[in-house]
């Protein structure tokens, strides 16, 4: 199945362009996405475990503890990084 990412926050969009989209097993659920996307980034782009986690409009909670469903082709995982300042 294929899901689509979304990074937002920071810099991390730019840190892999072409990272918009995993290819994974039919069975697969959030949690191996999330593992999926964890191997693509380069470690000085590794996301930190307070981003929140969304999929296909639900709220699932952060990197650190969410909800780790079972994912369907199309959906779309967004990955929200912390964003501080003024």
């Amino acid at each position: 199945m294929n899901i689509r990412l979304v990074i937002s926050g920071r810099s991390y969009p730019t840190s892999n362009a072409a990272l918009d989209r995993l290819a994974l097993a039919d069975d697969s659920t959030v949690n191996d996405a999330l593992a999926a996307l964890d191997e693509q980034l380069t470690d000085d782009a590794k996301l930190p475990p307070t981003c929140l986690v969304a999929l296909s409009g639900k709220h699932l909670g952060t990197l650190a503890e969410h909800e780790s469903c079972p994912l369907r082709d199309g959906d779309e995982l967004v990955v929200i990084a912390p964003v501080a300042g003024g």
